[in-house]
């Protein structure tokens, strides 16, 4: 079968880090001073990494490709160095990819005699014992807690035990923002919310913490598509509906990050100028950051 996959040309690349938050699927990483493809597994073809190349580094090919096989992959991984080797592990890991991790470290230790690291630091990285033993060589690389599988029990939060229903603080619909209209009245010189799909689950107080006195449009920068529409539509709401403030409320994984640069171009392309306030609200409903950008 035909299939699209990301090419990088490590001669041009220069590890800016500018295509790894743009990488939704979370399959490009900074390793060794470039930009390292760990994951083919997990690459859509889709290309969003191409437009934050400012070198031109990255390209999508076309290329009959087989079905996919681990010990092939893993044996191309090895050739690229230890640390691309433990991102490509760990990010199987991630993802809950447990037949491909048994091929993988069953391949390693075949092969043990020749590989540049020791088969005890794949322990190490997969069990957690050492510090170094994690993946990442420069702190930029996508670890994808958005697509991982997690499981916890709410600390230090007393539910409510009150049969009152909590009224809503959402004034308008639609808040979709494929579905909403720049040019509804009810958006003229408000203070916008835009959220990202997950956030109003996460965090238990979202309707009076947020929502209040702002007009809200949600969207998932992971999985919707036309997003570029997301972008006229923010610059839309700043020029002619000349909403007051924008507050963006997105999740702490990498993926979300796309939200707030779909915010940050929009507010560089139009004609005024909007204060903008970014909010970071971790998988547990925690608050981690809240600030002016």
């Amino acid at each position: 079968m035909i299939r699209e996959i990301v090419k990088i040309d490590e001669e041009l690349c220069n590890g800016c880090g500018d295509c790894v938050p743009n990488c939704h699927e979370g399959a490009l990483q900074i390793i060794d001073g470039k930009a390292r493809l760990i994951s083919e597994l997990m690459c859509d073809g889709l290309g969003a990494c191409l437009g934050h190349c400012p070198e031109g580094a990255i390209t999508i090919e076309k290329r009959e490709a087989e079905e996919y096989d681990e010990e092939t992959v893993i044996a191309q991984m090895v050739k690229k160095g230890k640390n691309t080797v433990f991102a490509h592990l760990k990010h199987l890991q991630e993802h809950n990819e447990t037949g491909y991790l048994k091929q993988a470290t069953t391949y390693l230790k075949a092969n043990r005699d020749s590989l540049p690291f020791k088969i005890s630091e794949v322990h190490e990285l997969l069990h957690g014992n050492k510090q170094e033993a994690q993946p990442h060589s420069e702190g930029t690389a996508c670890g994808c807690p958005g697509s991982a599988a997690t499981s916890f029990k709410p600390e230090g939060i007393k539910m409510a035990t009150s049969k009152e229903n909590v009224p809503s603080a959402l004034t308008q619909w639609p808040v979709q923002m494929h579905l909403i209209n720049p040019a509804a009245q009810y958006f003229n010189g408000a203070d916008l919310l835009v959220a990202a799909d997950c956030a109003a689950f996460s965090y238990g107080n979202f309707h009076n913490d947020f929502i209040k006195n702002k007009k809200l449009v949600i969207a998932c920068p992971k999985l919707d598509q036309g997003k570029d529409i997301y972008v006229q539509k923010l610059v839309r709401l700043i020029d002619e509906a000349k909403v007051n403030t924008i507050t963006t409320v997105i999740m702490e994984v990498p993926c979300c990050g796309g939200l707030s640069q779909m915010v940050q171009m929009a507010t560089q392309m139009a004609s005024r100028r909007v204060p903008v306030k970014e909010v970071v609200v971790s998988i547990r409903g925690e608050v981690l950051t809240e600030e002016w950008i």
